[in-house]
Protein backbone atom coordinates (compact mmCIF):
# COMPACT_ATOMS: atom_id res chain seq x y z
CA UNK A 1 0.00 0.00 0.00
CA UNK A 2 1.18 2.88 -0.79
CA UNK A 3 0.51 6.26 1.09
CA UNK A 4 -1.41 9.16 0.02
CA UNK A 5 0.60 11.91 -1.74
CA UNK A 6 -0.48 15.78 -1.77
CA UNK A 7 0.75 17.83 -4.19
CA UNK A 8 0.07 21.39 -3.03
CA UNK A 9 1.23 23.04 -6.80
CA UNK A 10 -2.69 21.58 -7.80
CA UNK A 11 -4.47 23.46 -5.30
CA UNK A 12 -5.02 26.98 -7.40
CA UNK A 13 -5.96 25.63 -10.60
CA UNK A 14 -8.48 22.67 -12.10
CA UNK A 15 -7.17 20.17 -10.25
CA UNK A 16 -8.32 21.61 -6.69
CA UNK A 17 -11.21 19.17 -6.30
CA UNK A 18 -9.48 16.42 -6.92
CA UNK A 19 -6.76 17.63 -4.43
CA UNK A 20 -9.20 18.22 -2.17
CA UNK A 21 -10.90 14.80 -2.42
CA UNK A 22 -7.60 13.43 -1.98
CA UNK A 23 -6.68 15.28 1.30
CA UNK A 24 -10.13 14.47 2.33
CA UNK A 25 -9.65 10.46 1.45
CA UNK A 26 -6.30 10.64 3.45
CA UNK A 27 -7.32 12.00 6.38
CA UNK A 28 -10.28 9.68 6.47
CA UNK A 29 -8.88 6.38 5.13
CA UNK A 30 -4.72 6.70 6.65
CA UNK A 31 -4.40 9.34 8.71
CA UNK A 32 -1.25 10.76 7.66
CA UNK A 33 0.25 11.54 3.82
CA UNK A 34 2.59 12.76 2.21
CA UNK A 35 3.06 16.91 1.17
CA UNK A 36 4.43 17.99 -2.11
CA UNK A 37 5.40 21.07 -3.17
CA UNK A 38 4.72 22.85 -0.14
CA UNK A 39 6.76 26.24 -0.77
CA UNK A 40 9.33 25.76 2.22
CA UNK A 41 12.70 26.35 1.06
CA UNK A 42 14.38 22.70 0.84
CA UNK A 43 17.69 24.23 1.24
CA UNK A 44 16.65 25.38 4.64
CA UNK A 45 15.30 22.00 5.52
CA UNK A 46 18.92 20.46 4.09
CA UNK A 47 20.36 23.33 6.75
CA UNK A 48 18.19 21.73 9.82
CA UNK A 49 19.04 18.26 9.08
CA UNK A 50 22.93 18.91 8.74
CA UNK A 51 22.84 21.24 11.88
CA UNK A 52 20.89 18.40 13.91
CA UNK A 53 22.85 15.87 12.83
CA UNK A 54 26.03 17.49 13.86
CA UNK A 55 24.55 18.22 17.36
CA UNK A 56 23.71 14.45 17.64
CA UNK A 57 27.25 13.48 17.06
CA UNK A 58 29.04 16.55 19.15
CA UNK A 59 26.52 16.35 22.47
CA UNK A 60 24.10 13.11 22.27
CA UNK A 61 25.50 10.15 20.99
CA UNK A 62 28.57 9.39 23.64
CA UNK A 63 26.06 9.52 26.52
CA UNK A 64 23.26 7.54 24.56
CA UNK A 65 25.52 4.38 24.36
CA UNK A 66 26.37 5.08 28.09
CA UNK A 67 22.76 5.57 28.70
CA UNK A 68 20.25 2.89 30.74
CA UNK A 69 18.93 2.55 27.68
CA UNK A 70 22.07 0.90 25.66
CA UNK A 71 23.24 -0.98 28.84
CA UNK A 72 19.56 -2.39 28.99
CA UNK A 73 19.49 -3.85 25.98
CA UNK A 74 23.47 -4.64 25.91
CA UNK A 75 22.33 -7.04 29.02
CA UNK A 76 19.33 -8.11 26.85
CA UNK A 77 17.08 -7.34 29.51
CA UNK A 78 13.37 -6.55 29.19
CA UNK A 79 12.84 -3.48 26.70
CA UNK A 80 9.24 -3.69 26.40
CA UNK A 81 8.71 -0.13 28.56
CA UNK A 82 11.89 2.18 26.46
CA UNK A 83 12.28 3.54 23.25
CA UNK A 84 15.31 3.40 21.46
CA UNK A 85 15.37 7.12 20.86
CA UNK A 86 17.71 10.20 21.44
CA UNK A 87 15.51 13.40 21.91
CA UNK A 88 14.77 16.95 22.74
CA UNK A 89 11.83 19.23 22.52
CA UNK A 90 11.81 22.57 21.25
CA UNK A 91 9.01 25.14 22.47
CA UNK A 92 8.44 27.21 19.86
CA UNK A 93 5.21 29.22 20.50
CA UNK A 94 3.41 30.77 22.48
CA UNK A 95 6.66 30.93 23.95
CA UNK A 96 10.03 29.69 22.90
CA UNK A 97 12.85 27.66 25.18
CA UNK A 98 15.24 27.19 22.23
CA UNK A 99 18.03 29.37 23.89
CA UNK A 100 16.93 27.09 27.20
CA UNK A 101 18.42 24.02 25.50
CA UNK A 102 21.87 23.23 26.26
CA UNK A 103 24.74 23.64 23.13
CA UNK A 104 22.65 24.33 20.60
CA UNK A 105 24.82 26.95 18.29
CA UNK A 106 22.89 30.60 17.35
CA UNK A 107 23.44 29.09 14.00
CA UNK A 108 20.87 26.16 14.53
CA UNK A 109 18.25 28.40 16.59
CA UNK A 110 18.26 30.83 13.71
CA UNK A 111 18.00 27.84 11.17
CA UNK A 112 15.15 26.68 13.15
CA UNK A 113 13.38 29.58 14.00
CA UNK A 114 13.61 30.31 10.12
CA UNK A 115 12.28 26.84 9.33
CA UNK A 116 9.66 26.98 11.82
CA UNK A 117 8.61 30.29 10.24
CA UNK A 118 8.07 28.65 6.99
CA UNK A 119 6.42 25.35 8.14
CA UNK A 120 4.04 27.45 9.95
CA UNK A 121 2.20 28.57 6.98
CA UNK A 122 1.91 24.83 5.73
CA UNK A 123 -0.09 23.81 9.31
CA UNK A 124 -2.28 26.85 9.01
CA UNK A 125 -2.78 26.04 5.28
CA UNK A 126 -3.47 22.14 6.01
CA UNK A 127 -6.13 23.53 8.86
CA UNK A 128 -7.74 25.62 6.40
CA UNK A 129 -8.17 23.01 3.58
CA UNK A 130 -9.33 20.48 6.55
CA UNK A 131 -11.98 22.78 7.60
CA UNK A 132 -13.15 23.53 4.28
CA UNK A 133 -13.45 19.32 4.01
CA UNK A 134 -14.52 19.20 7.72
CA UNK A 135 -15.74 22.62 8.43
CA UNK A 136 -15.41 24.34 12.35
CA UNK A 137 -12.25 22.20 13.40
CA UNK A 138 -9.98 25.46 12.44
CA UNK A 139 -11.48 27.37 14.96
CA UNK A 140 -9.36 25.09 17.89
CA UNK A 141 -6.55 25.95 16.42
CA UNK A 142 -6.56 29.58 15.62
CA UNK A 143 -7.67 30.94 18.86
CA UNK A 144 -7.17 34.24 20.93
CA UNK A 145 -4.30 32.85 22.03
CA UNK A 146 -3.42 30.95 18.57
CA UNK A 147 -2.10 27.28 18.47
CA UNK A 148 0.69 25.88 20.82
CA UNK A 149 3.87 24.58 18.42
CA UNK A 150 6.76 23.01 19.19
CA UNK A 151 9.36 20.49 17.67
CA UNK A 152 10.45 17.16 19.11
CA UNK A 153 13.89 16.40 17.45
CA UNK A 154 14.64 13.15 17.48
CA UNK A 155 17.80 10.62 16.20
CA UNK A 156 17.05 6.85 16.24
CA UNK A 157 21.10 5.60 16.76
CA UNK A 158 22.13 2.51 15.19
CA UNK A 159 21.01 -0.63 17.20
CA UNK A 160 23.09 -3.47 17.62
CA UNK A 161 19.94 -5.37 18.78
CA UNK A 162 17.10 -3.92 16.61
CA UNK A 163 14.72 -7.40 17.17
CA UNK A 164 14.66 -6.60 21.08
CA UNK A 165 13.85 -3.07 21.17
CA UNK A 166 11.49 -0.11 19.59
CA UNK A 167 12.37 3.18 18.27
CA UNK A 168 9.60 4.37 19.32
CA UNK A 169 6.57 2.07 20.90
CA UNK A 170 3.40 2.28 19.72
CA UNK A 171 1.24 5.11 19.71
CA UNK A 172 -0.93 7.82 18.73
CA UNK A 173 -0.23 11.52 18.75
CA UNK A 174 -2.18 13.82 21.26
CA UNK A 175 -2.34 16.58 19.44
CA UNK A 176 -4.22 18.28 16.35
CA UNK A 177 -1.59 17.99 13.11
CA UNK A 178 2.20 17.30 12.94
CA UNK A 179 4.74 17.70 10.10
CA UNK A 180 7.89 15.58 9.65
CA UNK A 181 10.67 16.74 8.38
CA UNK A 182 12.58 12.83 8.34
CA UNK A 183 15.77 11.10 6.99
CA UNK A 184 16.03 10.57 3.40
CA UNK A 185 18.26 7.36 3.85
CA UNK A 186 16.83 5.49 6.75
CA UNK A 187 13.63 4.12 7.08
CA UNK A 188 11.65 2.81 10.43
CA UNK A 189 8.48 4.83 10.45
CA UNK A 190 5.83 2.60 10.39
CA UNK A 191 1.65 3.28 10.82
CA UNK A 192 -1.03 0.60 11.30
CA UNK A 193 -3.37 0.20 8.73
CA UNK A 194 -6.00 -2.17 8.20
CA UNK A 195 -4.29 -4.78 10.17
CA UNK A 196 -0.80 -4.24 8.92
CA UNK A 197 2.23 -2.41 9.50
CA UNK A 198 2.57 0.11 6.59
CA UNK A 199 6.27 1.27 6.15
CA UNK A 200 6.55 4.80 5.42
CA UNK A 201 9.15 5.36 3.16
CA UNK A 202 12.28 7.69 3.82
CA UNK A 203 10.84 11.49 2.17
CA UNK A 204 12.48 12.10 -1.39
CA UNK A 205 12.79 15.63 -2.22
CA UNK A 206 12.21 16.82 1.27
CA UNK A 207 8.15 16.24 0.79
CA UNK A 208 6.68 17.06 4.50
CA UNK A 209 4.92 13.90 5.93
CA UNK A 210 1.86 14.78 7.84
CA UNK A 211 -0.35 12.91 10.30
CA UNK A 212 -3.37 13.72 12.40
CA UNK A 213 -3.95 14.07 15.91
CA UNK A 214 -6.32 12.57 18.71
CA UNK A 215 -7.81 16.22 19.17
CA UNK A 216 -8.49 16.44 15.30
CA UNK A 217 -10.34 12.81 15.58
CA UNK A 218 -12.14 14.56 18.19
CA UNK A 219 -13.32 17.60 16.62
CA UNK A 220 -14.28 15.68 13.69
CA UNK A 221 -16.21 13.39 15.31
CA UNK A 222 -14.47 10.01 14.44
CA UNK A 223 -14.28 10.78 10.62
CA UNK A 224 -10.49 11.90 10.47
CA UNK A 225 -8.29 9.04 12.09
CA UNK A 226 -5.68 9.35 15.09
CA UNK A 227 -3.39 6.44 13.52
CA UNK A 228 -1.06 3.80 15.75
CA UNK A 229 2.70 4.62 14.46
CA UNK A 230 6.14 3.32 15.62
CA UNK A 231 9.72 3.40 14.79
CA UNK A 232 11.43 0.67 14.36
CA UNK A 233 15.45 1.08 14.78
CA UNK A 234 18.06 -0.39 12.29
CA UNK A 235 21.24 -1.93 12.75
CA UNK A 236 23.35 -0.25 9.78
CA UNK A 237 21.48 3.58 10.03
CA UNK A 238 21.23 6.11 12.20
CA UNK A 239 17.79 8.05 11.41
CA UNK A 240 16.65 11.56 12.20
CA UNK A 241 13.17 13.04 12.61
CA UNK A 242 12.08 16.46 13.41
CA UNK A 243 8.23 16.25 13.81
CA UNK A 244 6.24 19.24 14.34
CA UNK A 245 3.34 19.68 16.54
CA UNK A 246 0.43 22.12 15.89
CA UNK A 247 -1.73 21.98 18.47
CA UNK A 248 -4.92 23.75 20.00
CA UNK A 249 -3.54 25.98 23.13
CA UNK A 250 -3.48 24.14 26.03
CA UNK A 251 -7.06 25.91 27.44
CA UNK A 252 -8.33 25.54 24.00
CA UNK A 253 -11.80 24.17 25.00
CA UNK A 254 -12.27 20.77 22.14
CA UNK A 255 -15.90 19.71 21.27
CA UNK A 256 -16.96 17.46 18.22
CA UNK A 257 -19.74 18.72 16.51
CA UNK A 258 -22.68 18.30 15.30
CA UNK A 259 -22.92 14.64 16.64
CA UNK A 260 -21.48 13.97 20.24
CA UNK A 261 -19.58 10.87 20.44
CA UNK A 262 -16.97 11.81 20.79
CA UNK A 263 -15.84 13.52 24.74
CA UNK A 264 -16.91 17.22 24.30
CA UNK A 265 -16.01 20.88 26.24
CA UNK A 266 -12.55 19.29 27.72
CA UNK A 267 -9.24 21.59 28.11
CA UNK A 268 -6.74 20.15 25.45
CA UNK A 269 -4.09 20.64 28.54
CA UNK A 270 -6.08 18.38 30.54
CA UNK A 271 -5.90 15.75 27.32
CA UNK A 272 -2.58 16.34 27.70
CA UNK A 273 -1.71 15.55 31.31
CA UNK A 274 -3.67 12.10 31.01
CA UNK A 275 -1.78 11.37 27.62
CA UNK A 276 1.39 11.77 29.26
CA UNK A 277 1.11 8.29 31.61
CA UNK A 278 -1.00 6.59 28.58
CA UNK A 279 0.82 7.13 25.29
CA UNK A 280 1.45 3.61 24.56
CA UNK A 281 -2.04 2.84 25.58
CA UNK A 282 -5.36 2.17 23.62
CA UNK A 283 -6.78 5.58 22.89
CA UNK A 284 -10.25 4.70 22.97
CA UNK A 285 -9.83 4.55 26.75
CA UNK A 286 -8.16 7.61 27.00
CA UNK A 287 -11.35 9.47 25.47
CA UNK A 288 -14.00 7.69 27.81
CA UNK A 289 -11.94 8.94 31.07
CA UNK A 290 -12.52 12.73 29.27
CA UNK A 291 -16.14 12.19 28.92
CA UNK A 292 -16.43 11.09 32.37
CA UNK A 293 -14.56 13.76 33.44
CA UNK A 294 -16.46 16.27 31.78
CA UNK A 295 -19.41 14.42 32.66
CA UNK A 296 -18.58 14.62 36.21
CA UNK A 297 -17.83 18.38 36.27
CA UNK A 298 -21.30 19.25 35.08
CA UNK A 299 -23.34 16.81 37.88
CA UNK A 300 -21.39 19.28 40.41
CA UNK A 301 -21.81 22.65 38.83
CA UNK A 302 -24.15 24.25 40.88
CA UNK A 303 -27.73 24.89 39.81
CA UNK A 304 -29.18 28.33 39.34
Amino acid sequence: MEIPVIDFSKLNGDKRGDTMALLHKACEKWGCFMVENHEIDTQLMEKVKKLINAYYEENLKESFYQSEIAKRLEKQQNTSDIDWESAFFIWHRPTSNINEIPNLSQELCETMDEYIAQLLKLAEKLSELMSENVDYMKKAFSGSKGPAVGTKVAKYPECPRPELVKGLREHTDAGGIILLLQDDKVPGLEFFKDGNWVQIPPSKNNAIFVNTGDQVEVLTNGLYKSVVHRVMPHKNGSRISIATFYNPIGDAIISPAPKLLYPTNFHFGDYLKLYGTTKFAEKAPRFESMKNMTNAHKNILPSN
